[in-house]
């Protein structure tokens, strides 16, 4: 028995693909699949059932696929442990981080962890929440950004900031002179969404729950409007097809300035939202997390203070 061959039932368990689990370890399909039958044999159990169609894993396999992730994250901490005896800032840092956070924090960040940590280079993974839990759990990231709330895997985590929810509305559409809006007045436009498996999507939809409908396969033409990045849905703003809601880091500088040029004209509208009862207007929280295991302390410390250093407009900072 050996890591790899752990490596590898942990990537087919999660990946239930042969194919996409080999292309995941950079290795060929045969190379895997040999390996995992070696170790079938080796401990006389069958770990996945396989079809023509999919791949699921046995209940002893589940079991076995749980020590196996522990083992993974065991081995990574020793690695950590001796990293962190030299210099806990040297070496590279592997960062999580989903696609709705990545394209407006990192610019800033990358450029405050070469100012301030030179020496620990950013290794980036952008994705979706549960795959970046996935990852965290096997050792194959070290720490990630998400947004809350997401399943509890018994990680760390640290606070980073608070970020309001703004509406994105067509520059010439009646909504757009107001000074901001509420749910309430968003209930009777057509909602763009973000793709299934976007956190994102969630909050909107637990903003303004009534444009739930729209995941539904009966809505046809209705599930035409879901975009693949927050970019794709401002331009689906921008074209009239509907309004959205957007993070606040996400709207660009420009969006805020008082005057703009002649020649410059505006396609989207940004404004806030309020609460009807006038209450807080919606947020999102955003933090950081890593594995309890993880030994890297101060490697951790240098990436929140360098996400604190970063510009942040428009969001609240938490400690």
């Amino acid at each position: 028995m050996t890591l790899t061959e752990l490596k590898y039932i942990v990537a087919v368990a999660r990946e239930r693909h042969f194919g996409k689990a080999a292309e995941a370890c950079y290795v060929s399909q045969p190379t895997l699949s040999v390996a995992i039958k070696k170790l079938e044999e080796e401990l006389d159990v069958k770990l996945f059932e396989r079809s023509a169609n999919e791949v699921s894993v046995t209940a002893l396999g589940e079991e076995i696929v749980r020590q196996a992730q522990s083992v993974l994250e065991q081995a990574a901490a020793i690695k950590e442990i001796a990293k962190r005896g030299k210099d806990p800032l040297g070496g590279a840092l592997t960062l999580g981080i989903i696609y709705t956070i990545g394209p407006y924090l990192l610019p800033d960040l990358v450029r405050q962890m070469i100012t301030r940590t030179p020496q620990m280079p950013l290794m980036l993974q952008e994705n979706f929440t549960v795959k970046l839990l996935e990852m965290l759990r096997t050792g194959e990231i070290d720490c990630a950004i998400l947004a809350e709330p997401f399943p509890d895997a018994g990680l760390a985590i640290a606070p980073l900031y608070d970020e309001p929810f703004m509406a994105a509305v067509p520059f010439h559409h009646a909504l757009a002179a107001k000074a901001q809006l509420t749910s309430e007045e968003l209930k009777n436009e057509t909602m763009l969404l973000l793709g299934s498996g976007h956190c994102f999507r969630d909050h909107v939809l637990e903003v303004c729950p009534e444009f739930a409908r729209f995941s539904s396969n009966t809505e046809g033409i209705r599930r035409s409007f879901e975009g693949s990045s927050l970019e794709t849905i401002k331009h689906m703003v921008a074209a009239g097809m509907g309004v959205t809601l957007v993070p606040r880091l996400s709207v660009p500088k420009e969006a805020f300035a008082a005057k703009r040029k002649r020649d410059e004209d505006p396609y989207v509208k940004y404004l806030p939202i309020a609460d009807k009862d006038g209450g807080s207007p919606p947020t999102r929280r955003i933090v950081l997390a890593w594995r309890r295991s993880f030994t890297r302390y101060e490697a951790i410390a240098a990436l929140r203070n360098a996400v604190y250093a970063c510009e942040l407009p428009g969001v609240t900072r938490l400690s």
